[in-house]
């Protein structure tokens, strides 16, 4: 089962034990620039996930005595090989998922080899120093927990991957990967890598399929010991119900309605083209301010700004330099988001842009949006609709902005554009994210804590708290007497 995408083969088949493996089912992945199909891949489901779990187990016996400096071995060879094949990886998951090719050559790419990088590195590093209790010796280890399940997204299907897939290996676990069926053939890529990298046979696999079948059999199985999911929050229900009786730990990293606060003391022309960004990705990004809130002071010019700004966004095939936006990801998505839209038009607003697709393009380019002043309890505001559709509203002092800010069941990220320093660390302090930009968007360091509040999930991922939950943390205390000459 082998395909050409973009020039490069892609086996469809799962990654099991060290060796491909087909399954009785298969779907067919559909590039979201033309709807057309470009790969056949296996569908799993019950048996191959327990064969994959099944085949980790068995690894994990030996990869969890791998010494650190070994594992951080392994993973710099696969950072080697995604480095190689970058273009590679570009062009085949920019077909598969629509997302812009310049940014997958110069940043999500080269994010992926960094993942792996990373977490050799810290994996070395990783030490929590002795400590006296009474003359006793304490000592902290961290210990691999065993077989780790991840789940990630489609919207940057390899670059999130990596970034649970990385930390769960530098752990000394094993893992199962099951990739986005909606764009999944870059997971089958890494596992070309892994092989090439010389990983031994069983520590990591990748079962491909509908998240019903073979995402649904991966969180019950008995076996996993760690479940990392990316997604929704109604999916993340399903997830924690199935591996509850299994008291498996959870890391979640779910939606986000995150406030863009603008003051009326910030860099204007900074605050504008920062604005603009959220329209990345076609709007198909958690970390997104899709609540834009402006003083009311400079709400007209601010609006004026924007929507100037907004006219120059050229939206078309991702492939193609020129263009800053693309595609919705999918027909059942792009339905999704206009769904979002219409209702908000039937209710009595007026979208300032945009509000439809873009006929020009067909297919499932959905142009930029932007709605003003929506009711306070309007679905367009409240609910996350991960397309490019931002709302704008307008407050009178910082204390509003605050208000207006927690206003949401979400608590993943929030934008503050001031140009008062204390302020911006006063209204930090207060707003319920998980993380805050500051005068800037999309800051990123794997050093840094990442994870949402309240629907935006559960945990912390990056530096040691990645080790913390990859790991079972053991402390031993050793006694000054007993020991024998």
């Amino acid at each position: 089962m082998r395909s050409l995408v973009e020039g490069v083969e892609i086996d469809g088949r799962h990654w099991i034990g060290g060796a491909r493996v087909g399954s009785a089912e298969s779907f067919k992945s559909i590039s979201p620039i033309d709807e057309q199909p470009i790969a056949d891949v296996s569908a799993g489901g019950e048996a191959e996930v327990d064969a994959a779990v099944n085949a980790a187990h068995k690894a994990f016996q030996t990869w969890r005595r791998t010494s650190p400096a070994e594992r951080a071995a392994y993973l710099h060879k696969i950072a080697d090989l995604v480095e190689a094949r970058v273009e590679q990886l570009a062009v085949v998951e920019t077909r598969d998922n629509g997302s812009l090719l310049r940014s997958h050559r110069r940043g999500v790419m080269p994010r992926v080899a960094m993942n792996f990088r990373f977490f050799a590195d810290w994996l070395l590093q990783l030490d929590h120093p002795d400590f006296d209790v009474r003359g006793h010796r304490n000592h902290i280890s961290y210990d691999p927990s065993g077989v780790a399940g991840i789940i990630t997204p489609w919207n940057a299907p390899l670059m999130l991957g990596t970034w649970r897939i990385a930390p769960a290996l530098a752990a000394g676990c094993t893992v199962v990967y099951k990739p986005p069926e909606w764009a999944p053939l870059t997971a089958s890529l890494l596992a070309d890598i892994t092989a090439e990298a010389g990983l031994p046979a069983g520590v990591f696999n990748v079962v491909q399929g509908l998240g019903r079948n073979a995402g649904a059999a991966l969180t019950r199985h008995p076996k996993i010991r760690r479940l990392s999911f990316t997604g929704s929050v109604p999916t993340a229900r399903t997830i924690a119900a199935a591996a509850a009786p299994n008291l498996v730990p959870l890391s979640f990293e779910l939606g986000g309605k995150s406030p863009f606060i603008v003051f009326a003391d910030s860099d204007f022309d900074l605050a504008v083209s920062t604005a603009i960004g959220q329209y990345d990705n076609a709007g198909q990004v958690c970390l997104a301010g899709s609540r834009i809130l402006v003083e009311e002071s400079i709400r007209a010019k601010f609006q004026e700004a924007f929507l100037e700004k907004a006219k120059n966004i050229k939206q078309g095939d991702p492939r193609d330099e020129i263009f800053d936006i693309g595609p919705q990801i999918s027909r059942p998505h792009f339905e999704r988001v206009a769904g979002f839209v219409e209702r908000a038009k039937a209710s009595g607003l007026k979208p300032l842009i945009g509000g439809g697709p873009n006929t020009d393009l067909g297919g499932l380019y959905f142009r930029p949006t932007l709605f003003a002043d929506p009711a306070h309890d309007a679905e367009i505001l409240r609910e996350e609709v991960f397309g490019p559709v931002l709302c704008l509203q307008s407050f009178k002092d910082e204390a509003q902005a605050i208000a207006m800010a927690n206003d949401t069941e979400y608590g993943l990220a929030a934008v503050v554009m001031t140009g008062d320093e204390k302020r911006a660390e006063r209204v930090t302090r207060e707003v319920n994210a998980g993380l805050v930009w500051n005068n800037c968007f999309f800051v990123r360091d794997l050093r840094q804590a990442f994870g949402g509040n309240g629907k935006s999930g559960i945990g912390r991922e990056g530096g040691t708290w990645s080790f913390d939950f990859y790991c079972d943390v053991k402390n031993a205390v050793f006694a000054p007497h007993g020991w024998r000459k």
